[in-house]
């Protein structure tokens, strides 16, 4: 990989941990179904203008829209305005690499390796931790709802496989666009329209800081550069930098929101990364062995 290209990959790990903090800090000022909406209406525009929808059928476009972006994102936004930590929730919502196994196997017929089950092993004795250490009440319900984000993006996943090889930037954009009016609806129906006044003409600059990164520094920025990546270099070369995500997360919650990095938080996180290594890496580390 170009020194150029692993400084853009180390790029976006860095946007998509801090962007958890991004999330905490905008839930402070919007409500959780309009602040997602907002973040893809702004993501999907003006990019639309400039990259034909993906010849795909809609019904699968809107499956993507709905799970990897409405549903996951909602979920995620409801878990951490009820007070699940931004740092830990980068860390819960890697889960959806367990639950995509899973669901490949259900739907796709795909078998996972000894090695990938271990790896799901290891990482839900990461998640036992973190829920042992949980308090009741507001805490535990954002937790499962953060599990249930993970399991969204899961099956947005599911859907990617489906639509096979498209532009990803047309893809993000064209979800994105098809997401805002359900969110739109959701947040008139579940917040109502005096939340939503108020909180649309009460924006602060903060909370405007944390829309747009979201939308342009966190969607498509993030991901146009994940899309040249995954094009120019074999995934191999590119997928694990996701597992530096929840490390920038933490680290990132903890400079700028002060969250302590107790020792069950470093424990856990040790745990989530060394399965979804073993996940991610082990395999091919095995292919090469036989190789040999």
């Amino acid at each position: 990989m170009k020194p150029s290209d692993l400084l853009a990959a180390l790029l976006v790990v860095l946007i998509w941990g801090f962007n958890f903090v991004a999330i905490k800090v905008g839930l402070q000022g919007l409500p959780p179904v309009l602040f997602t909406g907002l973040r893809f209406l702004f993501a999907a525009l003006p990019v639309v203008f400039f990259v034909r929808r993906p010849a795909i059928p809609w019904r699968l476009l809107a499956g993507y829209a709905g799970f990897q972006f409405a549903g996951q994102f909602t979920l995620l936004f409801y878990g951490m305005k009820l007070g699940f930590p931004a740092g830990l929730a980068s860390l819960v919502i890697q889960l959806q690499a367990f639950f995509t196994i899973g669901l490949a196997i259900l739907f796709l017929g795909e078998r996972p390796l000894l090695l990938q089950l271990c790896g799901a092993l290891i990482a839900f004795a990461g998640m036992g931790l973190v829920a042992s250490q949980l308090g009741a009440g507001s805490t535990m319900v954002g937790f499962a709802l953060v599990i249930v984000a993970g399991l969204s993006w899961a099956v947005g996943n599911i859907f990617t496989k489906r639509i096979g090889k498209v532009d990803p930037l047309a893809l993000v954009a064209w979800g994105s666009l098809l997401a805002t009016p359900p969110l739109f609806a959701a947040s008139l129906l579940l917040e109502g329209p005096q939340a939503i006044g108020t909180a649309l003409l009460g924006m602060g600059w903060l909370s405007t800081a944390a829309l747009l990164f979201q939308s342009y520094a966190a969607t498509i920025l993030g991901y146009g550069i994940w899309s040249h990546l995954i094009r120019t270099y074999p995934a191999a070369a590119v997928a694990p930098f996701t597992l530096l995500v929840p490390v920038s997360g933490m680290v990132s919650a903890a400079l700028a929101l002060g969250e302590p990095l107790q020792w069950w938080k470093l424990a856990a996180g040790a745990l989530v990364m060394c399965g979804l290594a073993l996940n991610q890496l082990g395999p091919r580390l095995l292919a090469r062995y036989a190789a040999k």
